[in-house]
């Protein structure tokens, strides 16, 4: 199948090609052909589907085939966060490239109001927005819905679960109620179920996968450790890894992210730091050097990095477990998009196995335990999860630890963090000397300047955590 026998617009298939797009993902083959229909939709997919596509190009569609559109909003996209809502607005404008006069606005929290009304002072065709700052404009009357043609509600379950309920139906409530409603959330029962049916006209249910199927071409594995300074260990050997291309790590806390990627900059490697408690200039900052690659390791919570889209991030590492289970397919997504490949790494104290236990059942399937030879736990553990039968646990193979390794059971040995196999990365610049193109007063909190343009630092002897063990 390929986006021509859709039914989309030329110039929009024009613009997919010149962004090299040259076939629909499964969520966007069941979606774009019911949305064209112009029925209302629901629609549950996994993370890095493609769904941004799956919604916008219908909505796009919509507007270059009526020669008499009307000035104002035909497209209004409601995301919960302000990275979403900007990776979401840059698709648009992606999409929208060879269409004539077709113009796109981000309306968000945390950035200057001027460059906001600048954009809605001229003509808007389509508004990507998060709720609040939406309801901000909406009161000040500096913005009207009642052109709205497609209302697109992304990643509503989050949404609710931030609490934008109320704002969500007040904004809802100035469009027109001829609209078409399209709704994308990771499952579809419960509230979402309940929005959907006070906003909705007998919407169409498409679930291309449930979270028990999610993440197919992800290799998890879990690896257990005995305390603090064993797991920062773990985590100094994963990054070492020859086939590391960019990492995403998750933190439980703001702070735990910025003290993360403080120590990881101190040792070498280029990292940042993604939170809730950043400016949006500093957070758009990090994000544009991670998708330049001028950042290999971005440290993030969880709302952080709801949202990010970065295809060249090969290994997701919860550092720290996630406080929901549901927030674990949520993190793991990060890597593997577009149908790659990718690694998901989780580190757990043997303490934390009843946390472990509920992410295994909400999943549906047991976390692969695995141990890297030199570091194995001292104490062995037991299963959290037993597979049914014909079952399995990831996808039968073991990640990649370093090059020419392979994970062993056993107990661990007393010596120093170490990789394993050759090491032909470049030595990282003695302390105190610069090194790299990044420019020390324009990089974000935590980022710093690599050895060298590819690969990570390594040092020899001992692991980059061991003169910091007991300082936590």
């Amino acid at each position: 199948m390929s986006f021509e026998t859709l039914g989309l617009s030329t110039h929009l298939v024009s613009a997919l090609k010149k962004a090299g797009f040259e076939s629909p993902t499964s969520v966007q083959s069941a979606s774009i052909p019911k949305a064209l229909e112009g029925h209302d939709l629901m629609v549950s997919a996994q993370t890095g589907s493609g769904k941004t596509a799956a919604f916008m190009l219908p909505a796009l569609h919509r507007i270059v085939s009526n020669p008499q559109r009307p000035r104002g909003v035909s497209v209004l996209v409601l995301a919960p966060t302000r990275e979403l809502a900007m990776q979401v607005g840059d698709a648009a404008k992606t999409y929208a490239s060879q269409c004539r006069d077709l113009r796109v606005a981000v309306v968000v929290g945390g950035m200057p109001y001027g460059a906001q009304l600048k954009a809605l002072s001229r003509r808007v065709d389509v508004l990507v927005a998060t709720p609040g700052r939406l309801m901000d404009h909406l009161q000040s009357k500096r913005v009207k819905l009642n052109t709205v043609q497609t209302l697109v509600l992304d990643e509503a379950d989050r949404m609710l679960d931030m609490g934008f309920i109320e704002d969500i139906e007040r904004i809802v409530a100035r469009t027109p109620s001829e609209r078409q409603t399209l709704l994308f959330s990771a499952t579809l029962d419960g509230s979402v179920a309940k929005l959907a049916s006070a906003m909705m006209r007998d919407p169409l249910s498409i679930e291309v996968s449930g979270h028990k199927e999610k993440h197919q071409n992800i290799t998890q594995a879990l690896l257990y450790a005995d305390n603090q300074h064993h797991k920062e260990q773990l985590l100094d050997h994963l990054l070492r890894d020859s086939n590391l291309d960019q990492a995403i790590i998750f933190t439980a806390t703001k702070r735990g992210a910025d003290e993360l990627a403080d120590r990881l900059c101190d040792e070498g490697f280029a990292a940042g730091a993604l939170h809730g408690d950043m400016n949006q200039r500093q957070r758009t900052r990090t994000l544009n050097l991670l998708q330049r690659r001028r950042l290999r390791v971005l440290v993030a919570t969880d709302v952080a990095a709801r949202g990010i889209d970065v295809q060249g991030i090969s290994h997701a590492i919860n550092y720290d477990l996630p406080m929901q289970a549901e927030d674990y397919t949520h993190r793991i997504g990060r890597t593997g998009r577009a149908g790659k490949d990718g690694l998901a790494f989780t580190l757990a104290n043997v303490s934390e196995r009843h946390k472990v236990r509920r992410i295994e059942h909400f999943i549906g399937q047991p976390i692969p335990v695995e141990t890297i030879p030199g570091l194995e736990p001292t104490k062995a553990v037991r299963p959290t999860y037993k597979a049914r039968k014909g079952g399995g646990g990831g996808r039968g193979r073991r990640p990649a630890f370093a090059a020419g390794a392979r994970a062993t059971e056993g107990r661990r040995d007393t010596r120093p963090a170490r990789p394993l196999g050759p090491d032909t990365r470049p030595a990282a610049p003695a302390r105190g000397e610069k090194a790299g193109a990044l420019d020390k007063s324009r990089r974000p909190r935590g980022a710093k300047p690599q050895g060298r343009a590819e690969g990570f630092a390594q040092k020899k002897g001992r692991g980059r955590f061991e003169a910091r063990a007991g300082q936590r």
